[in-house]
């Protein structure tokens, strides 16, 4: 009975060793690594993320931003954020009359990070959209844990809502929308069709 044991395990250790030994050869020709294309390319669509700054700028979106959806998306930040005048300030400032004032600055004494502190200038409509949009992108080494609003509609509409806590700048206009091509075209046909009767009436004359 121990011989047929032992042979049976002689057996089995081989086949182990067959197993592993076919397991390397195999990974010498089959190569497993990741391609650096995946898939097959497809004409006409773009690839994630191209495209995004196609979509309204700021100003447009700020020019149609709604207020009461701006309240609604600050309730995100409500609970560091106190918004009342002369509100106490939580985990994070106050930020009543934000918009406008010195990045990293005033707001009773609030402990800001040196990121923000270093930072200069004012908030502006268009810093408060980079810093919605990733706090820690536009002042890396910033103590806000907050990884940011990705939607940029959201983010014009609290924009307009802080505005109105205090600060109440002027929005900006909607940026004019550029015109197509076929408009342009047409433009410069009519541009050129009116041009013609005065042309001809100068070869005649000459």
């Amino acid at each position: 009975m121990g011989d047929r044991f032992n042979t049976v395990a002689g057996w089995a250790l081989f086949g182990g060793i067959i197993a592993l030994g076919g397991a390397i050869v195999s990974s010498k020709y089959f190569d497993s690594e990741r391609p650096e294309t995946m898939g097959y390319a497809i004409e006409g669509v773009e690839a994630e993320g191209e495209g995004a700054a196609s979509g309204p700028s700021l100003n447009t979106l700020l020019a149609s931003a709604d207020v009461a959806a701006g309240e609604k998306v600050f309730a995100k930040c409500a609970a560091c954020h106190t918004v009342n005048q002369g509100g106490a300030n939580g985990i994070g400032p106050n930020l009543w009359a934000t918009v406008g004032e010195p990045i990293g600055q005033g707001k009773g004494g609030f402990a800001f990070s040196d990121a923000l502190k270093s930072k200069g200038g004012a908030w502006s409509f268009e810093n408060l959209d980079h810093w919605l949009t990733s706090p820690r992108e536009f002042a890396p080494g910033t103590k806000m844990t907050f990884a940011g609003l990705g939607n940029p509609a959201d983010r014009a509409n609290l924009i307009a809502w802080m505005n109105t806590q205090g600060s109440n700048l002027p929005l900006p206009a909607a940026d004019a929308a550029p015109a197509a091509e076929g408009d342009n075209q047409a433009e410069a046909g009519n541009a050129a069709n009116a041009a013609a009767p005065a042309e001809n009436a100068a070869n005649a004359s000459e």
